[in-house]
């Protein structure tokens, strides 16, 4: 294939790339080709309409079948981001929420700086036509914005992908000349895997609704996810998450109005 070496060792490794319900099996083996170009190989794929594995993909992969091979699917966006400590998503600036919003370039800075410390990263891009839910963007710590044309800032799935991974291993490059490579050393931060801070969202938001917290009723969602981002703007880490999840219990177990038989 043109430009490609094959007596170079393949980059691979990098933050997740997590594909939310990808439409068309072309854009993910698109998707895959500009993840390997820029070293990344770590493929999540969450209901992909047209199954998996998907001879489309594979052909408009172009060979890139170190990503394609790898890649897993899942059955939904929680469940594909339950390890990962640090999710950034690929969107537009977000709707009814507060996000920090990043460039891809600030986006790839910040990954970079997660995976030397041996901490999960990974960047969640949504379906082509509509672009992650609301739920969705909740999960994420921050979002990365590419700024492009007002008048058509639609990007395709796989340019997306391109955009974001090309800063990232400009990144790479940037790190091996000036401290030599980047290597995974042992987790210091200790922040939550997605996993864990999920299921303490859980937790508190069916307390709060025992407790009629939630109201008016069709403002409920919003609220719940206003909280979340509340939370996930701290950068909670597993102690943080156990104290916490110990605070809701003692609260409820506390409360003599408080359901009797209380279960973590």
């Amino acid at each position: 294939m043109a430009g490609t070496d094959r007596t170079q060792a393949l980059i691979l490794g990098g933050p997740a790339v997590v594909l939310a319900r990808p439409q068309l099996g072309e854009n993910i083996g698109s998707a895959a080709r500009a993840m390997l170009n820029f070293g990344l190989s770590d493929l999540r794929l969450v209901q992909p309409r047209q199954g998996w594995p998907n001879e489309r993909a594979v052909a408009a992969s172009s060979g890139a079948e170190e990503v394609i091979s790898r890649a897993r699917v899942f059955d939904s966006t929680p469940e594909a981001l339950a390890d990962l400590q640090h999710v950034y998503a690929a969107t537009a600036r977000p709707r009814d929420m507060e996000k920090m919003v990043l460039s891809a370039e600030e986006g790839a800075q910040r990954l970079h700086e997660h995976i030397a410390r041996g901490d999960t990263a990974g960047v969640l891009f949504g379906p082509e036509r509509t672009g992650l839910h609301n739920d969705e963007l909740a999960m994420a710590d921050a979002v990365i914005a590419i700024p492009a044309n007002p008048g058509f800032a639609s990007l395709n799935l796989a340019h997306s992908v391109l955009l974001i991974g090309y800063e990232w291993f400009l990144g790479a490059k940037h790190d091996e000349t000036a401290r030599g490579p980047v290597r995974r050393r042992g987790r210091r931060s200790g922040k939550a895997p997605n996993k864990e801070v999920l299921e303490m969202f859980a937790h508190l938001e069916r307390e709060l609704d025992a407790a009629r917290f939630f109201w008016p009723n069709e403002k409920a969602k919003r609220m719940a996810r206003n909280i979340r981002n509340m939370y996930l703007r701290a950068g909670l880490t597993e102690q943080d998450v156990r104290t916490m999840r110990g605070i809701i219990k003692a609260l409820v177990e506390g409360n003599p109005r408080a359901r009797r038989d209380y279960k973590d």
